[in-house]
Parts: C-alpha cells; structure tokens; sequence
C-alpha cells in the first residue's frame, strides 16, 4: 500500500488501522456510512455479501450507521474482531479533516451490545494461564459484571470447564501459544468454539496484575478475594481484565469483585457427559428445544435464565445447600396462588444486570435508564410476596433485595415518556425538568412563529407591506426593505448592507432573538447530553446494590421456575443422604416425559445401594429403551443435585461427586479418531477417574470392533467397576452382549434386567418397561425391519441368523469342518485366523 499517494482522510485512517489490533477490521465513520478500506473491505464484504468497490484504485465497501446493529453481529459471529471509529466532532463545524477516534473494539469476548448477545447465556471471556501443576482460568462476563477464577488440574478438566462456560474468547500469553504450538497435545480442545487471542508477555506480569486489580477493585489486598499466594489466578485475572477495558476503552467500573471458585464444588460433569445427557443443547446443537433446560426454564428474567442454566451445569454437592434449594421449590409450588402473582410481578423486569453494566461503560441510552426504574419499581412487590415464606432461602435472597426508591424518582422526573433511542435525536430529557432546556427547546421549535409575528409587527409599524424579515449565513436575521420604501424605515434600524434593489437592516430586537434562535438546537442537545450524564452518574452511584439485589431476584426466578415445572409435570421432592444409595420408584425421562405426557411415558424403576445392588447389567431388544432408561437416571441425579423436584414417585439419593457417560456412537474425524477409538477413549476416561461416589452410565461398549473382542472388553470393563478399591461405584450398564449375564452369579453385586417385549407371532411390541432378569435375543433384525430394510435383505437375514445360532452352539473345532480351501485363503489374505467368529458368516 506504500506506492498509493494517500489522501488526508485515507492517512488518518491508517493511523486508526494502525492502533487497533492486527486481526481487527476497522468500521470508519464518513458521514451517515461505516465504510472499509483495503483489506479490511475484501474480509467485511465476503462475509456481510456487500458489493466490493474501488476508490482511486483500492479496494472499499460500506454500510449505513444506522444499520450497525444488523451487521455488526454478523461480523461478530463470523469470528471477526471489529473496531469502530467515531466521529468526534460534528462535520458541519470543523476545520479541516473530522476528528476521529476508536470508541471500542469489539470482539467474541467482549460484547456489551443487547444485539450481540443471547439473553439467557453468559458471554465469557477467559484467560489461561499455566502454573505449577495446574492451569489458572479466569472468566469475566463484560456485560454482567461477573468475573470469576478458578485452579484446574489437568487438560481433560479445563476443556469440560470452557464447554460449561461456554466460553468464546480466551487470552494467552505468545510464550504460552509457542509451547501449544510446538508440543501436540497441549493445547485443551473444548467442543465449544473458541477463539485463541495472543496478547504480549507482560499482560501476565504478576505485580502489573495484582497492582491493576487492586486499581479496579479499589482495595490495598487481593487476600479478602482468596488469591492470597495465587500468582497464577492473579495473572490470569489481571490479564483479563486489562485487555477487555483496552478493548472496551472504558473502565468498566461494574467489575468490582472476583470470586475464587473450586470446581470440587459442583457434581462434576465432563464433556462427553455434557453432550450425552443434553443438559442445556441438544446434541446436535440447536438450542435449548429438546434439552433439559428447555423442560426447566420458564423463567421470567434474563438473569433467571443465566441462573438456572448455570444450575443445570453446575448441580451442587452439598447436602445442606441441596434441602435449602428444594424447601424454596417446595414452598413455591405448595402455593399456586402466590407463585402466580410472583412470577407476573417479576415478568416486568428486565436485564438489570447488562443494563448496570452498560452504563458503567458508558454505552447505555435514556430507554436503559427508563427500564432500569421500571425494573426496580417492582421490588417492594417482590419484597412483600416473598415476606409470606418462612424458608431460610427466601428469607435470605429477600434480605438482599434493597429497595431503590431516589433513584426510581430522579429517572422518572428526568427521563421523558418515550424517549428515543439516539441522544443525539434530542427529546430524551422530559419537559419541565429543566427550565433552561425548556427556554432553548421552546427557541428552536418556536424561532419561525416568532419572526412572522415580528414581520406582521414591523409591516405594521412602519406601514411598508413588503417588509420581509429573512436569514442567510453571513449576516443572520435582518429586516430588507425596497428602495421605494427607504423612507419609511425608522430610525431605530440599523442599515447592514446595501442592494441593487433593496437594502437589509438589524434592529436590537432582532439579534436578541436571533441569538436564542441560532443554535437552539444545538445548545438543547448539548445541554439534554449534560443533563443525561448527570443522571447516569447519579446512577451509577447504585451499581454495586443493584448487582446485589438482581443476583437475589435471579435466584427467586430460577426457583420458581423449578417450582413451576414441579407443578405442571407433577414432579416430587427427592429425598437427599450422604450414602451410596440411588433408589427411584416409578422415574420418567424428564425431557421426553415433558414432550409425551406423563400419562404416555412408561415409568421404571432403579435400584442401586452401593452393595448387593452395585451394578445393573441391562440387556434387551434394540429401539426398546436402554439407552433412554440409562440417559433417565443421570437425569434425576443432575435434577435433585441441582435443588429441583423430579418426574418420579419418589427418589433416594446419595449424593454423587461424578457423572461419566457412554452412551452412543460417533467418529471424530478431525482428531483422526475412528468410532471404536472415541469409544475406548470415552472409557478409558471414565475407568481412569471414577471414583466409589460416582456414577456411571454405559451402552454398548465394544460394539465397535469384533464380537469376541468386544465382549472380552466389556466384560473387562464391568469386572473393574466392580472390583476395583478405587471404583465400586453406581453403574447402570447397557449391552447387546447377553454373555455378560454371567456377571450376576459370579459378582455379588452385579444385577440382571432386561427390557420387556411382547411377542406375538413374528411381531413384537417394546413394552419399554425394566424388569428383572436377563434376556438373549436382540431383535435387531426386526428392527432392521421397522426401518425399511427392503424384504429380500430381511428375509436372507434370518437365514443367515440361524445358521450362526447353529454354528454358535456347535463345538469350537467345528471350524475344522469348512472346507479346507476357504480357510487356506482366508489364512493368505491374513485379514482373518481361523478362529474368527465372523468366518462364519463370510462363508456362507
């Protein structure tokens, strides 16, 4: 770009470009348009489709302002970093080339903008630092305020943790992004998608962090925040933060504590277990429709919603803090009537959590602060409803709802009834507020009706009827007369300027006016913004209190959307103990129980203590419902560890520390994983960090290689959750291998069950209900069947099925029997040995 001979306007762009980060695109305002230059305008029109024009020879694209907020999020969610410069001083009045300046720069993990963002989501960014044996991973929400850090151990664990947080940005320093590039491995891989930023080393110098935290956080210590000989959590937490207000290019003043977190706190659900289960997606990523959030959330806030979705992902794993959480529902849902009137009062309430923080950066409109006293209006309300639980937990998020009642009045008096939602367009500041604002809004409106009044005066006075009271820029307001009436003009006017035809006077009057007229408009915005900025810093002055008491009100709403899921699908209390035992009576499904009915679903049963009843080994048809039964009773637990009723008759739960589920099948192509591989992966976690407290879903191990390797390791598999000091846990174990039966007379705490059918004929009818004992038919071929597999393949099937059966029961040296020559070559081609139990059925 050297050899182009720059424009002034194009030179003060490449010094903007210049002072953005690399990866950024750059939106310069000219005018009522954002327009790109170079290649920022090839990246920005491929991605919004815009036409792609040429400027004295290079390249250029643009859109209009006003329609920032339409294109902005789809640059955003291509995974572009946007930086805007604003006009900094209206065109009409400067002197030479506009002042510009970058007023933000926008990327994944640092959005404050409504359109930009998911109302019932967090937008993370995250920070990750390398320590001594642990990595340190700080996330801060911009737009709510929350920042937290926590230590995690291991590279399996931190990427469970971004896939929780949803992160979408995470900061590194270059020193760590060359060791993830030279070491394989290194870098965790969240299934979430997540941008990598590399920021310079000394964002991570610890004395620069700590001394930066206790800059924003207005403390002498960190040690009050629990980061007292926590360099790694501080760094992360200083680097965070400093590179989101750079980017903000603001304070961010809303920021104003950080919560230390273990992840030893919560059930612990890793990956693979997140997408099983479907806790908050479904497994094919297309919302909350078809998870268990979806069945959960009928919140009435964005904040409830943040709430219960970090509930869902996070169940708890104390006693005393479970029973808190399920009294709360308890109460809600016993009092139909009261809950109603609760969740109406709340449902007026909006985000006051991203409205706090848009105002503290300064991004926040007279609609925001309008919201904010509707929202805050409603507290009393809330306050007195509440008032009629005695549950601790009520009692508790009631004491933190502080009432607002200066700041509700400033904004009600001060902000105007439908105010727009530019400043800039003036009218935001209600009339009778402010009587210089009044005396200037009156000037600009009334100017025109004050100088026809002055001209039907003078044509009066003077008794000239072609006096004519004009403007022009040069010399303002003034009276023209013609030649023939000059002698008629009084002599208290004074003459400005001479014409061939005419001449132009001023009189005191009339530059009195004139100065109220000129600029009116202009002097009434500048004053509406002054006045604005007043209220908002009056405002802001509440911006700790109000997190608090929206913190408090998101807690009430997520509780009573557990209540009143409990009171629409009839679910009931758990019963919560410290034991191994897991004992539910009548438990249905809760995201398919919602979608059928309860009167539809078939209800089942479990039965784990943590003894004689350690293992349930489950065989059946396919389509009959393992999978389901197994996805139901990791279900129920997140359910009742996260403070919820559940879908059942009754449920005793010991408390589980851990989740692990291995539940279908799938390749991962991208890491060179084939479908077996993912599964022996997937186990291998699972036998690798399971404990006597956790518990365990699997279906269908070995299903992805030969029948007798398959079966060895499952049966290996079962063996050691049994045996094994340092599992002996909770498992509910699917399979098509009926030989694991056998378990159940060898292994004191292994149990058989089966999925019920109905025969009738060579129809079969899935009851869908566990029983008891075992079975040793799958009916895959009848299946098979049900889909539509043509009638030939299904008939030659069961040929084929009964001449195995026959080979299967026969002695093992009836592979003597084939004829010689087969075996001959299938020992040449060495993709099979003589003792392959599919050699079979190659040779008929």
């Amino acid at each position: 770009m050297a050899d182009i001979n720059l424009t002034p306007m194009m030179q003060q762009y490449r010094e903007a470009k210049a002072s953005i980060p690399p990866d950024a695109v750059l939106l310069f305002r000219l005018g009522d348009f954002y327009e790109e230059f170079f290649e920022d305008a090839e990246k920005v029109s491929s991605v919004l489709e815009l036409t792609l024009t040429r400027r004295q020879g290079y390249p250029m694209c643009g859109f209009p302002y006003h329609a920032l907020d339409t294109y902005l999020p789809r640059l955003v969610a291509a995974g572009v970093k946007v930086a805007i410069a604003e006009q900094m001083e209206d065109p009409r009045l400067a002197k030479g080339i506009v002042k510009r300046q970058i007023t933000r720069v926008i990327t994944p993990g640092t959005i404050v903008d409504n359109a930009l963002l998911s109302p019932s989501c967090n937008n993370y960014l995250t920070c990750l630092v390398q320590g001594k044996d642990v990595w340190a991973l700080a996330s801060l929400d911009i737009s709510t305020g929350e920042f937290r850090v926590c230590r995690i151990a291991g590279n399996d664990k931190l990427a469970t943790e971004f896939n929780r947080l949803g992160a979408r940005e995470c900061v590194i320093s270059h020193r760590l992004d060359a060791r993830f590039n030279e070491e394989e491995g290194a870098r965790p891989e969240p299934r979430t998608k997540l941008l990598w930023t590399t920021v310079d080393n000394d964002y991570f110098d610890f004395s620069f962090a700590e001394d930066f935290l206790k800059r924003q956080f207005k403390v002498g210590t960190l040690d009050g925040f629990g980061l007292r000989d926590l360099p790694d959590a501080v760094s992360a937490a200083g680097a965070v933060l400093r590179y989101a207000t750079e980017n903000l290019r603001q304070d961010a003043s809303h920021i104003c504590r950080i919560e230390l977190y273990s992840l030893d706190s919560s059930l612990e659900l890793d990956s693979i277990s997140l997408r099983n289960l479907e806790l908050v997606e479904t497994m094919f990523g297309t919302g909350k429709n078809g998870s268990l959030l979806g069945v959960l959330d009928h919140t009435e806030t964005p904040m409830g919603g943040r709430k219960l979705r970090n509930w869902v992902l996070r169940p708890l794993c104390d006693h005393d803090a479970i029973v808190a959480r399920l009294d709360a529902v308890g109460a809600f849902r016993d009092d139909p009537l009261t809950l109603a009137e609760l969740r109406e009062t709340i449902g007026v309430v909006r985000d006051l959590e991203r409205i706090v923080g848009r105002l503290n950066v300064g991004n926040a409109n007279a609609r925001d602060l309008q919201t904010l006293a509707v929202s805050l209006d409603v507290l009393p309300g809330v306050k007195s409803l509440l008032a009629n639980f005695n549950v601790p937990l009520l009692e508790t998020l009631n004491g933190r709802l502080e009432l607002f009642p200066e700041l509700v009045e400033k904004i009600e008096s001060a902000i105007a009834e439908n105010p727009p939602a530019q400043l800039s367009d003036g009218g935001v500041i209600r009339a009778g507020y402010n009587a210089e604002l009044d005396e200037l809004r009156s000037a600009a409106t009334d100017g025109k009706a004050w100088l026809s009044q002055i001209q039907l005066r003078e044509q009066e006075r003077t008794g000239i009827r072609s006096l004519k009271v004009k403007y022009n820029s040069v010399f303002g307001y003034y009276i023209e007369v013609s030649k023939a009436n000059l002698s008629m003009v009084p002599e208290d006017y004074v003459r400005k300027q001479t014409l061939v035809n005419a001449e132009r006077f001023i009189t005191p009057e009339l530059k009195e006016l004139e100065s109220k007229i000129l600029g009116a408009e202009e002097k009434a915005k500048a004053l509406e913004a002054q006045l604005f900025q007043e209220l908002r810093e009056f405002a802001l002055q509440y911006t700790v209190r109000i997190q608090t008491a929206a913190d408090a009100l998101a807690g009430v709403d997520a509780l009573a959307s557990l209540a009143e899921c409990a009171r629409l699908h009839g679910y009931r209390r758990p019963r919560i103990f410290e034991d191994d035992r897991l004992i539910v009576k009548a438990g249905r499904h809760p995201v398919l129980d919602a979608a059928m009915g309860t009167d539809k679903f078939v209800p089942n049963d479990c039965l784990l203590d943590g003894d004689r009843n350690r293992m349930m080994l489950i065989t059946g048809p396919n389509m009959a419902g393992k999978s389901t039964y197994i996805r139901q009773t990791a279900l129920l637990v997140v359910l009742a560890q996260m403070g919820s009723f559940v879908p059942a008759e009754s449920m005793e739960l010991g408390l589980v520390d851990r989740i692990f589920t291995r539940v279908g099948a799938a390749d991962d192509l991208a890491r060179g994983q084939s479908t077996f591989m993912v599964e022996m992966v997937e186990t291998a976690n699972i036998l690798n960090h399971v404990t006597p407290k956790s518990l365990v879903i699997l279906d269908e191990i070995g299903r992805g290689t030969s029948t007798f390797d398959g079966l060895s390791i499952a049966w290996a598999v079962a063996e050691f959750l049994h045996d094994d000091p340092s599992c002996r846990c909770r498992t509910q174990f699917a399979t098509h291998y009926h030989e694991l039966t056998e378990l159940a007379q060898t292994r004191r705490g292994v149990n058989n069950y089966n999925v019920a059918v109905k025969e009738y004929g060579d129809q079969i009818i899935f009851l869908r209900q566990i029983v008891p004992g075992s079975t040793d038919r799958s009916y895959g071929i009848h299946v098979a069947k049900l889909a539509g597999i043509p009638q030939p393949v299904i008939e030659r099937a069961n040929v084929i099925l009964e001449l195995l059966e026959k080979a299967a029961d026969a002695p093992r040296d009836a592979i003597s029997a084939l004829p010689r020559q087969t075996v001959k070559a299938r020992r040449r081609k060495g993709d099979v040995d003589e003792n392959d139990d599919m050699i079979q059925l190659r040779l008929l």
